[in-house]
């Protein structure tokens, strides 16, 4: 029987070999507190550790042998809107009551409320397996996450009301986008104003692109400050499906993603609860969710890409042609290196993410029931700017290798790969969205690059050139201090022009090579740990990055301020 956790080794490598692992389960068991409470709490760092092993396995099974097989049927027949409502396609109601069954929702909440109380780097873990088996099925199910900024921002009525539903089961959403306001949430116009007579708030307006729009619990950005257009009116909204007042105008016809629904919502005087402070929705509240989805969106590219490389790999090896199996012809194994290498960085990249999240996440909820010590308040800032700087990284270049191993996965196939008959064409499709939704690739620069002008990736990259290498790989640690000096040169180049023009079109070549040297580090302290799981990316990873370096040197290098007007449109 399949399982998409033990059959990829690579994932238990990333939760069992990073120094910040025994740091992450201390602070989120705080020193084991609940071990005298709860049955199933952990007594060490051992004991939480194998749990984390347990589960992963369990999700893992699942998704081999219910939410994969199942995935083609999600796709062929997709959601309904019948009477305002959403209907998912049958197998999706098979999926849920599987996980649901298996208890793994609530999966990052404390015990207390009915969670596992799993750090973000187990939770990513989960995400991307389900991403692996179906990735518009992992978008219904990833959506629990959302209870993170309400168990961050709400009150603890809110809590105790809320978070046990959601893990028991219970779907979420979160309702940001419109019409008029895509990317630009600055322009929200869902009109939030208070009933005195009832003593609650009342939503009236629309939504577009809302992920499983018909969620039992919304997290909603609308406008409560009137004569405002900015994000100083916005503030946070809480609303139960269960109070009626919100209908499914319409499910989007998409190109993937089929068993998600994306909605388009209509609300008419819908009841809901303000979830923090007023005014603060967007600029605080929308933030910290965003980043939580942008991690998942890059969880869900790693498992995307895991799922173009068995596909890719599987075929290759059956496929025959000219008398022998078609991976034995150069091209075709090419390929298939570079998808491997891809996804191997970018994992590696995605839960060094993870980490720096549970460790300044993990802080801030400690500081919400004591003062933090200096040396946790001076850990919290160094891994809270970590996590800022990583997470558009991690997001925008998975997102993109995830396109390109769909893309390079139908071509393994060839023919075959146009056929709907083949998952590649699925992988392919749902692969689309991910340098789209929670921001595009442009809005990860434009998050990234103060990283890049300020030093902060050039800091990382020199401190991750000193740490100790064998003899053997020494040769790669030169050639990765040749890229970041290259990636420096272009830096000054850029900051010396002091054209704002100039910087923001060099900004993604910029973000790039940052990606490149980062990933091509991490890679190379994986290959120096376990070799032969990493050995071979890294060589392949290494030949890549290297060659996207010095094309983006050389593209920064040449440009000027006098060329700027090639690239405007008149």
């Amino acid at each position: 029987m399949a399982n998409y956790y033990s059959d990829i080794p690579e994932i238990k490598f990333e939760l069992e070999n990073s120094p910040l692992m025994q740091r992450i389960v201390e602070l989120k068991e705080r020193d084991f507190a609940d071990k005298d409470q709860y049955d199933e709490a952990p007594q060490d760092v051992a004991d939480a550790m194998d749990s984390y092993d347990k589960v992963l396995d369990v999700v893992g099974d699942i998704v081999g042998n219910i939410v994969a097989p199942n995935a083609e049927a999600v796709d062929a027949e997709g959601p309904h809107c019948e009477n305002g409502r959403v209907r998912y396609a049958e197998k999706t109601y098979e999926n849920l009551d599987a996980m649901n069954k298996a208890g793994l929702n609530g999966m990052t909440m404390p015990r207390r409320y009915g969670g596992l109380n799993l750090p973000v780097t187990v939770y990513t873990a989960a995400n991307e397996i389900v991403s692996a088996g179906d990735a518009g099925f992992e978008n219904i199910w990833s959506l629990q996450d959302c209870i993170e900024t309400l168990y961050c921002f709400g009150n603890e009525e809110q809590r105790q009301k809320y978070i046990p539903r959601v893990c028991k089961g219970e779907t979420m959403s979160m309702d940001l986008t419109e019409p008029d306001a895509g990317s630009d949430l600055q322009s929200v116009m869902l009109k939030a104003t208070y009933d005195e007579e009832n003593q609650c708030w009342r939503l009236n307006g629309s939504k577009r692109f809302i992920t499983n729009g018909d969620s039992d619990i919304h997290l909603v950005l609308a406008r409560s400050e009137a004569g405002t257009r900015d994000g100083r009116g916005l503030s946070m909204f809480i609303y139960d499906k269960r109070d009626g007042g919100v209908d499914v105008r319409r499910i989007e016809n998409k190109l993937g993603i089929h068993g998600s629904p994306t909605c388009e919502l209509v609300y008419k005087n819908a009841k809901c609860e303000l979830c923090g402070d007023r005014k603060l929705g967007l600029i605080k509240y929308v933030m910290s969710l965003m980043n939580g989805a942008r991690l998942g969106i890059a969880a869900q590219s790693v498992g995307l890409s895991q799922a173009a490389y068995n596909e890719a790999i599987a075929y290759a090896r059956d496929r025959r042609q000219f008398g022998k199996a078609i991976i034995e012809f150069p091209a075709v194994a090419e390929m298939i290196s570079n998808i491997k290498a891809r996804l191997d960085a970018g994992r590696a990249l995605l839960y060094q993410t993870a980490r720096y999240v549970d460790i300044y996440k993990a802080l801030e909820d400690i500081a919400r029931d004591r003062k933090l010590e200096p040396e946790e308040r001076q850990e919290l800032k160094k891994y809270s700017r970590l996590a800022d700087a990583f997470t558009p990284l991690a997001k925008g270049m998975n997102s993109e290798y995830a396109n390109q191993n769909g893309y390079d996965c139908i071509q393994v196939h060839g023919g075959s790969g146009f056929m709907l008959e083949y998952a590649c064409q699925r992988i392919y499709r749902d692969a689309r969205i991910t340098s789209i939704y929670e921001g595009t690739t442009q809005l990860q620069t434009v998050a990234a690059i103060r990283y890049v002008t300020t030093g902060l990736y050039s800091q990382v990259i020199e401190e991750m050139e000193q740490q100790a290498v064998l003899p053997e790989y020494e040769g790669y640690l030169t050639r990765l201090k040749a890229m970041a000096q290259k990636f420096n040169a272009c830096i000054a180049q850029v900051k010396e022009a002091q054209d704002n023009d100039l910087h923001d079109l060099c900004a993604r070549h910029l973000y790039e090579m940052a990606g490149d040297i980062i990933m091509s580090h991490l890679l190379m302290q994986n290959a120096v740990k376990c070799p032969d799981l990493f050995a071979k990316s890294l060589q392949v990873y290494v030949n890549l990055a290297e060659a996207e370096v010095e094309k983006h040197s050389t593209w920064v290098s040449q440009m000027t301020v006098a060329q700027l007007d090639s690239y405007r449109q008149a």
